[in-house]
C-alpha cells in the first residue's frame, strides 16, 4: 500500500455537507480536505473536547470559481496574460469582475453566522497534492468584519476575488510550470472561517499562533534528529510564523536550543518585535510594535512574562524588572519562559504531530492558535509535509584556501551539487546603497529566467525573499525558482542576517524543490566569505550594478553530520 493511502482516499465532503457549510457542487480543495481529515482523526481519538476546530468552515467550492470565470469571460483574458508577470494587472481584472449572483444568499448567511473577524483562505485542488507544498503560493486574506453590513459584505466579496486572482499570480504560475502543471490546470475553492483569537479593547488577535512540523529536514545541530519535530511560534496573528519575519523556533525535544547563537545580542537580532492584529476601530488588518503596546500586553496577558523580556546593555531582564536602573531598555518577544510556564502547550503540539503523522502515514504540517491562560488550542490547518531528499553523508575534500568561495557551519543539511556553471551574486556593499531594492530583485529574476534548465548558485546578503527589503533581497518565488543552492550572507556590520528557522513557506519551497541552503556568517569561526574571489574574478553585469553573474565550474558540498558546507571553485 502506498504511504498516505488513507488520507489520499479520504472523503471530506460529509464533514461539510452535514453542517450546511458547502456552497456549490464542485471540489473543496486541499486546505478544506486537511481540516476535514483532522476532524476525523480527532473524533476517532476522542480529542474534540481538548482540541478545537473553527466553529464554522464554509467552503465555496470550485463550481463557483468556474462560474466566476465564465460570467466574466476570464478564461480568454487570462490566456492572453499567460506570459504576463504584472500581478497588479491580474488583480485589477479580478477586482473589477463580478461574483456570481448565486453567491449573494450564501454570503448573507455567512455574515449572519460569523460575527467577528474572519479569514478567507485559498483551498485549490492542487493544494491537495501530497508531493507539492504550494505553501504561500495562493492568498489568505483577513476581513475585519466590524463595520456596517454593506461594508463587511463588500470586503468579504473583495477578499474572495483576491483569492481567485491568486490562482494566476506569478509565483503560483512559475511553481506550476516548474512542476509540470499545465496552464489553467487548477481550480480554486475558498475556505471562510472565524479568525481564532480574542478581542482586547479594540484589538483582535490570538495570544499565540504558530506552525508545527512532525519532522525536521534542515537541522541546526546534530543533537536534533529528523523525527524530533519543530514549532515556529509568534505573538498575535500567525502571519509571522510562515513569512520570513521574526518568530521563535522551538525544536520540540530541545526547546532551549537557539540556532541564532547564545549571546543576548544575537538573540535580540532574531526576536519578534512586531505583531499583527485586527484593528476593530478602523476595520483593518495591521501591525504594531511591542514598544508601543508593552503596558497593554502586560495588563491583558497574565502569561506575558513568559513571552516578553527587556533587553538592555547586552543583557535580558524579567518583564517586571525595575526600569529605572536600565539605560535604554527595549522590550522583545523572546518566549524564554514559554516551555516552563506552558508545558501543556508543548505537550499538545508533540501529541498532535505524532498522531497526525501516524494517521496520514506522511510527515505532518499543522497551523494553530493558542490562549495560554485557558489552555485553549485551536487547530486551523493540517496537511502533509513535503519531504526533503536527504542524500546521506557527504565527504568534503581538502582544497587550497583560495578555491573555497564560501563556507558555513550552521543549518547544514546533507546535499551536493557538482559541476555547476553559474553563480548569481548580489554585492552586499552595493545592495541598499540606494533604495531600489525591488530593482535588484527584478534583475535577479531576469537572470533566473535566462537560466531556465540550469541549476545555479544564488548568493546574497541577509534573507532571500524577505518581505522587508532591509533584511534581504525581496525576490519572489518565480525569481529564484531555477536555483540549485541558495546562500545567505550574514553581514553583521550591515544588519543583515540569515533567518535560521525551519518552517516558513520559503523553506518548504526549498524542501519540495530540493534546493540546497547554506547560511554564511562573515567573520564567524569556521565560516568563509571569500570577498577577494568575488572581486577578482570576471563577471557579467546585470541591468542593476549590485547583481553579478559569474561563469565557471563550481561544487556545492554540504555535510550535515559535521555541520560543514562549502562552495568550491573547480576552475
Amino acid at each position: 500500500m502506498e504511504h498516505g493511502e488513507l488520507y489520499r482516499s479520504f472523503d471530506p465532503l460529509p464533514y461539510y455537507a452535514d453542517r450546511g457549510w458547502l456552497i456549490g457542487d464542485g471540489g473543496i480543495g486541499g486546505k478544506a480536505k486537511g481540516l476535514g481529515f483532522a476532524h476525523f482523526v480527532l473524533e476517532k481519538n476522542a480529542l474534540l473536547e481538548d482540541i478545537s476546530l473553527p466553529d464554522y468552515s464554509f467552503v465555496i467550492t470550485t463550481s463557483v470559481f468556474d462560474e466566476f470565470m465564465d460570467i466574466n469571460q476570464l478564461w480568454k483574458r487570462l490566456m492572453n496574460l499567460r506570459e504576463h508577470t504584472d500581478a497588479p494587472e491580474l488583480y485589477r481584472i479580478c477586482r473589477d469582475a463580478v461574483l456570481p449572483p448565486s453567491l449573494n444568499e450564501p454570503l448573507e448567511m455567512i455574515l449572519s453566522k460569523i460575527r467577528g473577524p474572519m479569514s478567507v483562505r485559498s483551498s485549490s485542488l492542487l493544494e491537495d497534492d501530497v508531493n507539492l507544498s504550494f505553501a504561500g503560493k495562493y492568498a489568505t486574506k483577513f476581513v475585519a468584519n466590524c463595520g456596517g453590513h454593506e461594508i463587511n459584505k463588500k470586503e468579504l466579496e473583495y477578499a474572495i476575488k483576491q483569492v481567485y486572482a491568486s490562482t494566476y499570480n506569478p509565483a503560483a504560475r512559475e511553481y506550476k510550470r516548474k512542476h509540470g502543471v499545465k496552464w489553467g490546470g487548477d481550480r480554486m475553492a475558498v475556505l471562510i472561517q472565524p479568525l481564532a483569537g480574542k478581542k482586547h479593547d479594540n484589538l483582535f488577535y490570538p495570544e499565540l499562533a504558530g506552525a508545527a512540523f512532525s519532522q525536521v529536514f534542515r537541522r541546526p545541530s546534530p543533537r536534533i534528529k529528523k523525527e524530533d519535530g519543530v514549532a515556529r511560534i509568534c505573538f498575535g496573528l500567525g502571519t509571522r510564523t510562515v513569512d520570513r519575519a521574526y518568530a521563535r523556533t522551538f525544536y520540540l525535544t530541545n526547546p532551549n536550543l537557539r540556532p541564532e547563537g547564545s549571546r543576548p545580542s544575537e538573540l535580540v537580532d532574531h526576536s519578534q518585535e512586531k505583531f499583527d492584529y485586527i484593528d476593530m476601530e478602523h476595520n483593518i488588518f495591521t501591525t504594531g510594535r511591542i514598544g508601543d503596546f508593552v503596558s497593554e500586553i502586560t495588563r491583558r496577558h497574565r502569561m506575558a512574562p513568559a513571552f516578553i523580556q527587556w533587553y538592555d546593555d547586552n543583557m535580558f531582564h524579567w518583564l517586571h524588572s525595575d526600569l529605572e536602573n536600565m539605560g535604554m531598555p527595549k522590550p522583545v518577544f523572546t518566549f524564554s519562559g514559554l516551555p516552563q510556564r506552558c508545558p501543556k502547550f508543548f505537550q499538545k503540539i508533540k501529541m498532535l504531530l505524532k498522531l497526525f503523522e501516524k494517521e496520514l502515514e506522511l510527515p505532518a504540517d499543522m497551523e494553530f492558535a493558542y490562549e495560554a491562560e485557558e489552555d485553549s488550542f485551536t487547530l486551523v490547518q493540517l496537511r502533509s509535509l513535503s519531504v526533503y531528499e536527504d542524500l546521506g553523508q557527504v565527504a568534503i575534500p581538502e582544497v587550497s584556501p583560495e578555491k573555497v568561495i564560501l563556507r558555513g557551519s550552521r543549518m547544514v543539511a546533507n546535499g551536493r551539487l557538482e559541476g555547476i556553471r553559474h553563480i548569481v551574486y548580489v554585492d552586499p556593499e552595493l545592495y541598499g546603497g540606494t533604495p531600489d531594492f525591488y530593482d535588484v530583485a527584478r534583475s535577479v529574476g531576469e537572470i533566473n529566467m535566462r537560466l531556465d534548465g540550469e541549476r545555479y548558485i544564488l548568493v546574497g546578503p541577509g534573507r532571500w525573499g524577505s518581505s522587508n527589503p532591509m533584511l534581504g533581497v525581496p525576490v519572489r518565488y518565480n525569481e529564484l525558482s531555477n536555483s540549485g543552492c541558495l546562500v545567505e550572507l550574514g553581514i553583521p556590520r550591515k544588519g543583515m542576517t540569515p533567518e535560521l528557522s525551519y518552517g516558513t513557506h520559503f523553506f518548504l519551497d526549498l524542501d519540495c524543490d530540493n534546493i540546497l541552503y547554506l547560511p554564511v556568517f562573515e567573520g564567524e569561526r569556521n565560516n568563509i566569505y571569500n570577498r577577494e574571489w568575488f572581486d577578482s574574478r570576471r563577471w557579467k553585469t546585470a541591468y542593476h550594478p549590485a547583481v553579478r553573474h559569474y561563469e565557471g565550474c563550481f561544487d556545492v558540498l554540504l555535510d550535515g553530520d559535521s555541520e560543514t558546507g562549502v562552495i568550491i571553485d573547480r576552475g
